[in-house]
């Protein structure tokens, strides 16, 4: 079993920075891709960022966030991150984080085992 705890959400104006982060135990995770995603009121869960396997390999961006987020990982401490920057109130929504089944990146939720609880980002206008 993996678990994964995100933190590092809050209340931010427009314009403003927060990262999360992800931290996993149980099984490693150091072979898998790791996930951002989304979810607003009412809307679907949204795919935000991915990272390969190894940081610095392979990432991909949801267009909506392209330029302002970044996500990276620590393998050695078992962490994922989110760095989040001009953050628009559009960006409002749950963050989870995901393990994923395989070594690369991808945008869709099935392509994910694991999920964390969840973590709060609200940015005001």
């Amino acid at each position: 079993q993996v678990q994964l705890v995100e933190s590092g959400g809050g209340l931010v104006q427009t314009g403003g920075t927060l990262r999360l982060s992800c931290r996993a135990s149980g099984r490693t995770f150091s072979d898998n891709a790791m996930g951002w995603f989304r979810q607003a009121p009412g809307e679907e869960r949204a795919f935000v960022a991915a990272l390969s396997w190894q940081n610095g390999g392979n990432t991909v961006y949801a267009d909506s966030v392209k330029g302002r987020f970044t996500i990276s990982r620590d393998n050695a401490d078992n962490t994922v991150y989110l760095q989040m920057n001009s953050l628009k109130p559009e960006d409002t929504a749950v963050y989870y984080c995901a393990r994923g089944r395989g070594p690369l990146p991808y945008t869709v939720k099935d392509a994910y085992d694991y999920w964390g609880q969840g973590t709060q980002v609200t940015v005001s206008s």
